[in-house]
């Protein structure tokens, strides 16, 4: 789109509009992690002002204490308040202006705003030039340069601008910024440093940075630095007219703020903006009780990290580009940590960047052991005395203490937060024997970094780290020997010499160690993604869900120690994912492809296992969403070849849940058929239905009951039944208002079906003139076999129709009819229609317990349809059928002249009997637990 906005050429225009013009379009680029949200966002469509405050040299020692005070007014400044003059201000001189903040605080955020509005005319009218520089970039220059190059190496377009030459006062028009500063190495000492006023002298690029601070080279010019926490001392003081600290959202309608700008603006064709309001109101909610949340929430970059897995959970749809919740996490780290190398040399002359070390790789062998014990021993907070033994326990020299320091001071606290306790108010002090505790910011990057941790391989024994070093060792030296001893065995042909071949074995037995310790890690997924003590949780994603919006109603669940921790062999599966490889590769965080490979072959063995072993709903659903995760299809057609069923009862399907099991099917090959799909009591919606097509392809018997589906869905359904792959035989919509315009689209799907033998229409409101459209319509499908079209409120006319229509129909053999309001007549004409005599087939009419004064041959099977869904009926509808029923089988027992049948009759009226109580006594409760949660006037 920016390509409408900039000219081909730019040899007419001047150089400045040009220089800005150009900077509009680099600055506007959005990380490709802002395209999970739509593609849709710009830097001036979704940014919030973070807390800006100016602080006094002195206040920097307590950094965040009087900052992140929810129930504290601040003034906030921005960012053209922070050049303005002040009464002390040398005209003769620019101001330096250091603006640090922590980790994931917004700087960049503010930078990108910052440099849009100036080229716009927004901000910082005063300054004719911005020449924005990354630290970053400026360290990894190994030649020396001045700084008009440094400037043409980046903006060609101001090489030779008289506003660089440094001639009398023009320099007071421009400002630098510089972005990063912690990833610069600067010494300020005289004897170090050089000094320098030359714009065009070469010199190294940290030695013009500095000149530039100290008013050296050109006085005139402002500058604005960012930095993180542990960087602030590297700018002497005195070189600093203006201290500011970003202090991210620590205010609720800040960060309501951002939601709103996050979640509200979807495209046309997206969720409706009604539903997005909703999750708004309840994250809001959940923040004013002083959560956990709410504390994260004080970082715009969890702000973010809360909108990303909202937006995955709730507009997730099948034209959206494929997201994981293992992607979100791994580019959360990826935009914050990209890149990174952990600082290890600080003496004189040597920059940070010279060791190679990846930060993320240290944070996962830190941070990550320390979730990963917290996960192992179920445990979500942390003492101090934890932390130190985990983290930097084992450090012993002045550049590990050093580097230590850097690292809980910019990067520890982005992960892990001060336990918020919501009974107590944010303001109490601890007492003397409470502890301080800490807890991960985010509850699911615990459960992140120990999976990371493990997929790693950091989670080693001493017995096999020292194999591991001694098997080096041994495969390096066997190789000098062995070329040693070629040597020698030409002239000393002596066959003692070949034993030392057997050095060789041991890199290869370390080897079939490591093969062993791979296929352990694919064991521990199994074995924690089928825990016994999480079988009948709530599944992972409604789990992570309530993490966000918190749990409202009136029982909320205790908390208890004892966390579920059922994303971590999720994230474990989602992470051997080749995208997400991709990403942490990027970090420094390589996992190998034959790492992958014996995992993955360990995964299928032990899931297998443990699929031939009945599992809840809930599991299964967990199972489809690591499978999903994994995004591995070769794996996933594997796995579901030993899964005949999907029984999904009572799960809370959302959009996202119906993608997932409708991708995850989608890897099967065209063979593969489910037998059963049971969606009962999911409250699908006609969006969902949409979404599921694909998977009911797959099905043969698909069970959608009680799901509250109108007519629309019906119009889905009966293309899924002209559609020549689709091999549904049980079609199964009881408790669904489908009406005869549902039913009448269905209908007219039947003559181009062959494969439905069985439908159930039972409570789905038809009535007669259903029943009527549904008779006529019965011939042109010539395959079904069973027909239920009970508690429709169908006459007996209609029925009677019906019943000629399946004695006529040349494979119908049940029709069911009770639970309709038909006379005793009507029943005993049903009985004589269905007869063989008369048509020359049978077809069992199921309308009562009783056929004239026998006992029905089906009772039981009736009885067990009314008993299994009598609480989810009118309960006065169901006990006057009942009732009906009873009577029936008082005049067919009087009757019966032998004492056995009646005595059948009297087994059957008992049964009737218990069911009428247990209905009687369940509405006694419902209405005294009405009356007990009605406020008294």
């Amino acid at each position: 789109n920016n390509r409408n906005y900039f000219p081909l050429t730019f040899t007419d225009l001047d150089p400045l509009e040009v220089h800005k013009q150009r900077l509009q379009m680099w600055f506007s680029h959005l990380p490709q992690e802002e395209k999970q949200f739509g593609g849709y966002f710009s830097p001036e469509t979704m940014h919030v002002d973070p807390l800006i405050l100016e602080r006094k040299p002195e206040e920097r020692a307590r950094l965040l204490s009087s900052a992140f005070s929810p129930h504290s007014q601040h003034l906030s400044k921005t960012v053209e308040e922070l050049f303005e003059p002040s009464p002390s201000w040398d005209s003769s001189r620019g101001l330096n202006v250091l603006l640090y903040g922590a980790v994931g605080t917004g700087k960049s955020t503010v930078v990108r705003k910052l440099v849009l509005d100036w080229c716009r005319g927004r901000t910082l009218g005063q300054f004719k030039l911005l020449i924005p520089f990354s630290c970053e970039d400026l360290s990894q220059l190994s030649k020396v340069s001045s700084l008009r190059d440094l400037v043409s190496r980046k903006y060609l377009q101001l090489r030779k601008h008289p506003l660089l030459s440094g001639e009398g006062d023009q320099a007071r028009d421009i400002l630098f910024l510089f972005n990063g500063l912690e990833k610069m190495k600067l010494d300020f000492r005289i004897g170090s440093t050089e000094l320098c006023s030359d714009p065009n002298e070469a010199l190294p690029p940290a030695v013009v940075v500095v000149n530039l601070l100290r008013k050296y080279l050109l006085p005139q010019a402002s500058i604005l630095v960012t930095t993180r926490l542990s960087a602030v001392d590297r700018v002497p003081p005195k070189y600093i007219s203006r201290h500011a600290q970003i202090c991210g959202f620590i205010d609720p309608d800040r960060q309501r703020a951002y939601f709103a700008k996050r979640l509200l603006q979807q495209p046309d064709d997206a969720a409706p903006k009604e539903e997005a309001q909703a999750l708004i109101e309840l994250l809001y909610l959940n923040l004013q009780r002083e959560s956990q949340l709410a504390t994260a929430c004080f970082l715009p970059s969890y702000c973010w990290l809360t909108c990303a897995t909202l937006h995955f959970l709730h507009f997730t749809n099948a034209n959206a580009p494929i997201r994981t919740l293992t992607g979100i996490y791994t580019s959360f780290l990826r935009l914050n940590f990209g890149g990174e190398v952990l600082g290890m040399g600080t003496g004189a002359g040597t920059p940070i960047q010279d060791h190679h070390n990846s930060l993320m790789l240290y944070v996962v062998q830190t941070v990550g052991k320390l979730a990963f014990d917290g996960v192992t021993n179920k445990r979500m907070s942390f003492s101090e005395k934890e932390l130190e033994q985990w983290i930097g326990g084992k450090t012993k020299t002045d550049e590990e203490l050093r580097q230590l320091a850097m690292f809980r001071t910019d990067v520890l606290d982005f992960f892990l937060a001060p336990s918020v306790d919501s009974n107590k108010p944010s303001s109490a002090k601890l007492s003397e024997h409470e502890e301080l505790r800490y807890v991960f910011a985010a509850p699911a990057m615990q459960e992140y970094l120990a999976a990371l941790y493990v997929v790693l391989g950091e989670n080693k024994s001493a017995l096999e780290i020292l194999s591991k070093q001694v098997s080096k060792a041994i495969g390096q030296a066997s190789e000098d020997v062995n070329a040693l001893l070629a040597i020698i065995s030409k002239f000393i042909p002596l066959r003692i010499f070949t034993i030392f071949n057997l050095l060789k074995l041991v890199p290869k037995l370390f080897e079939k160690f490591t093969v062993r310790n791979q296929g352990r890690i694919g064991r521990t997924l199994a074995t924690e993604m089928f825990r016994t003590e999480d079988s009948y949780n709530e599944d992972v994603l409604d789990q992570v869900e309530q993490n966000l919006l918190g749990v409202h109603g009136p029982h909320q669940p205790q908390k208890s120690e004892e966390h579920p921790f059922e994303l971590y062999p999720i994230f474990m599966g989602g992470l051997l994912n080749y995208g997400n490889r991709v990403l942490l590769q990027q970090l420094g965080c390589t996992i190998q492809n034959d790492t992958v490979a014996q995992i993955t072959k360990a995964l299928r063995k032990y899931l297998v296992r443990e699929l031939s072993k009945p599992q809840p709903p809930e599991e299964l659903m967990d199972l489809l969403f690591l499978l999903y995760e994994f995004q591995n299809p070769r794996l996933t057609a594997e796995v579901l070849s030993y899964i005949r069923s999907v029984r999904l009862r009572n799960i809370r399907m959302t959009s996202l849940k119906c993608y997932v099991l409708s991708s995850v099917l989608s890897c099967t090959p065209p063979s593969y058929h489910l037998e059963v799909l049971d969606l009962s009591s999911c409250l699908l919606t006609c969006d969902m239905i949409r979404i599921l097509l694909p998977a009911f392809r797959h099905t043969h018997h698909l069970n959608l009951q009680f799901n509250s589906l109108g007519p629309e869905p019906c119009l889905l359904l009966s293309d899924l039944l002209r559609d020549p792959k689709s091999c549904i035989k049980t079609l199964e919509l009881c408790d669904n208002p489908i009406l005869n315009a549902g039913a009448a689209s269905l209908l007219e799907a039947l003559p181009e079906n062959q494969s439905l033998r069985h439908l159930s229409l039972m409570h789905t409101g038809l009535a007669d003139g259903g029943a009527v459209e549904l008779a006529q319509a019965l011939h042109k499908h010539s395959s079904l076999e069973e027909l239920n079209v009970a508690y429709n409120n169908i006459g007996d006319n209609a029925a009677l129709s019906l019943v000629d229509a399946c004695r006529e129909h040349p494979t119908i053999h049940t029709l069911h009819l009770y639970l309709n309001p038909l006379s005793d007549v009507g029943k005993r004409s049903l009985y004589v229609r269905g007869d063989p005599s008369k048509s020359g087939r049978k077809v069992r009419v199921l309308a009562s317990v009783t056929e004239g004064s026998d006992l029905s041959e089906d009772w039981h099977p009736i009885l067990s349809v009314i008993i299994e869904n009598a609480k989810s009926w009118d309960r006065e509808r169901v006990k006057q059928q009942l009732r009906v029923f009873l009577r029936d089988l008082e005049w067919g027992r009087q009757q019966q002249p032998s004492f056995w049948k009646r005595l059948h009759f009297r087994r059957v009226e008992r049964g009737i009997r218990e069911t009428l109580k247990m209905l009687e006594k369940d509405q006694v409760a419902h209405v005294c637990d009405v009356c007990d949660k009605t406020p008294a006037k």
